[in-house]
């Protein structure tokens, strides 16, 4: 089975020691793809007596196809640092009324006084249209 898939190929000039790139669908199987994003935040798991909050959007994808999103945010300063969160979402989850939303979980970065991480997860809100 053959589907043809159209999209714009972006370099992306993360600090991550990969080369890499971005394609952002414009077409899948003949038909215009529009992209969505979804809002996110939460707060981490409660460490060495502090816990962060974290806001964020999530990065787009493609609407109407199995996708994923990439996300990343900084937590809040607390306790004279913060943390930096970074993943890709689980598979997108259907809503009653319409629309989806995604599970996201993992480990912040190390920093503080006392090195250490957080745990932090949650569910995406639902799906917004990316202009």
């Amino acid at each position: 089975m053959e589907i043809q898939v159209t999209g714009i190929v972006v370099h992306s000039n993360d600090s991550d020691s990969g080369h890499s790139h971005q394609l952002f669908l414009t077409s899948w199987d003949g038909r215009p793809v529009n992209v969505h994003v979804h809002p996110f935040e939460g707060d981490t798991s409660f460490d060495v007596g502090h816990f962060h909050h974290y806001v964020g959007v999530t990065e787009p994808a493609p609407s109407g196809v199995p996708h994923v999103h990439k996300y990343h945010a900084q937590t809040s300063f607390n306790d004279q640092h913060k943390h930096m969160i970074r993943g890709t979402t689980g598979p997108a989850i259907p809503l009653a009324g319409g629309g989806h939303y995604h599970y996201f979980e993992g480990y912040t970065t190390i920093d503080g006084r006392i090195p250490h991480n957080h745990r932090y997860g949650g569910n995406t809100g639902n799906e917004r249209a990316k202009q």
